[in-house]
């Protein structure tokens, strides 16, 4: 099994792509050891001195390290035993469900919003090995507040990101958003 890395705009993050899907169905962020025990991929990450996050995307896995830990150069080799150690294995990602955030009874702006995000938005951010998920709209502002994941959290380039790219394609095609925040 050949494991590609890529580095990400987030200098605490790198991307590794085992060449298979990791979580074709939904993105997965765990932040601390103890989110990491629904995931045994997750957890044997935390397990490796350094880790501060993990995140899966479609076909890879982001991991973030910690800002005084140990270097990538160090870091390197160890997550990709157990990334690798993991796919050969057979395991699931996962030890339970999870759940669907699709709201039935969304608003037909927000069903937009969300239409905008998954078609042209989320797939770009995921090059970088991030992602960013609505959070919520108010209807009377035009505020729109979206969380930002993997390698987009804490990404130096995250609030250009924001208000460049996704503000203004926002504002675009659903001309009832005035304004994009950030919401942790």
């Amino acid at each position: 099994m050949f494991i590609q890395t890529e580095p990400t705009p987030n200098p605490n993050v790198l991307k590794f792509l085992p060449g298979r899907d990791v979580s074709p169905a939904s993105t997965l962020e765990y932040r601390t050891i103890d989110e990491a025990t629904a995931s045994p991929l997750a957890e044997a990450l935390f397990e490796l001195e350094g880790v501060d996050g993990v995140f899966f995307g479609a076909d890879y896995v982001s991991v973030t390290r910690q800002p005084q830990g140990p270097e990538w150069s160090e870091m390197k080799a160890p997550i990709l035993g157990v990334v690798m150690d993991h796919f050969v294995s057979g395991q699931l990602l996962t030890r339970g469900a999870a759940g669907d955030d699709h709201a039935e009874d969304d608003s037909e702006i927000v069903a937009e919003i969300k239409a905008l995000l998954d078609s042209r938005i989320r797939p770009a951010v995921a090059q970088d090995g991030g992602d960013i998920l609505f959070d919520s709209f108010d209807e009377a502002t035009g505020v729109l507040a979206l969380r930002m994941r993997g390698a987009c959290a804490g990404c130096p380039s995250s609030s250009a990101t924001l208000k460049a790219g996704v503000e203004q394609m926002m504002r675009h095609y659903v001309p009832e958003v005035t304004r994009v925040e950030q919401t942790l």
